[in-house]
């Protein structure tokens, strides 16, 4: 056996004999951590398929033959949607999320949600801690199997006897290597077990989740190079004030990049929320400014969400720019295009802008319903509930149009809306077609000025 210590940066994974500054590759400062390397004198596995000596070589592209993806349900709807349709076999995912979010109960749901045999292993927890977690959930399925073991190669040796539809790693910074002399959450480790689990995923055509811690800065521990041998990372979001959990793509190879699961944590374990509109408009009977409801879409889904905005003279100072949800250095274009094209006085105002509910919003599309609930609550005039807004706006206050205007006026018919501001641009479609919901078209931020005085 051979040891030396080297370096290694923990954002991209780059190697260096000798402690440096800044990393050449990602450019990051104070990223290079010390560590032991102990190569063994074998690079046999002891879990897989033995070699046989046959040799891969390239072959024509057209000799390849392209069948239908077949996807396993996972037996929950929202991680399937997020998946792309299913859990593809012979896939790696990982989960990222906050402590205490819910990423083990989620994959112990899926596990006890399936009808054959399934391997969920923990090196956090005692198989008496997830029995009691499981009783909670109220499901059972006999063939779960439970396992200790942070060894790596014990796991797969386990793995490759019971053969199971999928594997569960809780979490991957509890893993070790015999191959590495490293202690285990270290860059070396984390790699070197995910690279062993990647090799049989691919080998044994057996799906792998793999749960990650994440760091003070909200990126899962480990090198970045983790990300990269993946084929799908998943991030479970939400608010230690909030009920609601958010199962958001970050890479996805098997699909899109752009949906989002929702749950709500109760005592049962973590519930589906089928209709998520619903849940980010708050019931108000009062008629209070500042108030708007956004059509947005967060990949196939259709979304209306509750815009709030609190326009204040300021006392103290400047003026302050606050923004929970929502990009404030956008809201601060949003008030300057408000100054600069209709004259309203937001120089010398608080500004505090929230979405509720807790989520995050990046759709363009709400861009017309911030502008409607700062109008609202600078002018204190109220905007009917049962108005939405569904438009981009740019510098020079035109309202632009947004992607899949038809299934965000679908989705405010359904839900009971009476009347939806979008674009005058690219709106001919949408006029000859018949909605239960009025449909409003606008073309500059004058006209909404306009129609709220109305």
């Amino acid at each position: 056996m051979k040891s030396k210590i080297t370096f290694f940066c923990k954002e991209c994974g780059a190697e260096s004999a000798k402690w440096i500054g800044k990393c050449p590759s990602c450019g990051q400062w104070n990223t290079y951590v010390e560590e032991v390397i102990t190569k063994t004198s074998t690079t046999k596995r002891s879990w897989g398929a033995e070699n046989k000596g046959d040799k891969n070589i390239p072959i024509s592209i057209s000799e390849i033959g392209s069948e239908p993806i077949k996807r396993i349900n996972t037996g929950s709807a929202e991680l399937n949607r997020v998946l792309g349709g299913g859990l593809v076999r012979g896939s790696i995912i990982l989960i990222g999320g906050q402590p205490g979010i819910g990423k083990s109960t989620l994959m112990l749901q899926v596990a006890l949600y399936q009808k054959s045999n399934v391997l969920y292993v923990s090196g956090e927890e005692s198989a008496e801690q997830i029995k009691l977690r499981a009783d909670r959930i109220r499901h059972t399925n006999p063939a779960c199997y439970i396992l200790t073991e942070t060894n790596v190669q014990t796991i797969l040796q386990s793995a490759q006897k019971l053969s199971p539809t999928m594997v569960i790693i809780d979490s991957i910074q509890t893993l070790e290597s015999p191959h590495v002399e490293s202690t285990p959450g270290s860059i070396t480790q984390v790699r070197e077990c995910t690279a062993e689990l990647q090799r049989f995923s691919k080998e044994t055509n057996i799906p792998v989740f793999i749960i990650g811690h994440i760091t003070k800065e909200g990126g899962i521990a480990g090198p970045k190079i983790l990300e990269h041998i993946v084929d799908v990372v998943l991030q479970f979001e939400g608010d230690q004030h909030y009920a609601y959990r958010i199962l958001r793509t970050i890479k996805n190879r098997f699909g899109s990049t752009d949906e989002i699961g929702i749950y709500h944590m109760e005592e049962g374990g973590l519930r589906e929320i089928n209709n998520p509109s619903e849940m980010l408009i708050s019931p108000e009977d009062s008629a209070l400014s500042g108030s708007t409801i956004a059509a947005s879409i967060e990949g196939l889904r259709p979304l209306l969400i509750e815009t709030q905005a609190l326009v204040s003279p300021a006392i103290y100072g400047n003026p302050q720019r606050s923004s929970t949800g929502f990009d404030l250095r956008r809201l601060a274009m949003l008030v300057a295009v408000l100054e600069k094209r209709c004259g309203l006085p937001f120089g010398q105002n608080d500004i505090f802008l929230n979405i509720a509910g807790g989520i995050k919003v990046a759709d363009p599309s709400i861009d017309l319903a911030i502008i409607a609930a700062l109008i609202s609550s600078l002018q204190n005039v109220h905007i009917p509930k049962k108005w939405c807004f569904a438009g981009e706006v740019g510098l020079s206050g035109e309202i632009r149009p947004v992607s899949r205007v038809e299934q965000r006026i679908a989705e405010a018919s359904r839900l009971g809306f009476e009347q939806i501001f979008i674009s005058k641009y690219k709106s001919d479609s949408v006029k000859h077609k018949k909605f239960d919901v009025k449909v409003t078209v606008l073309s500059k931020v004058d006209d909404l000025l306009t129609e709220i005085y109305r």
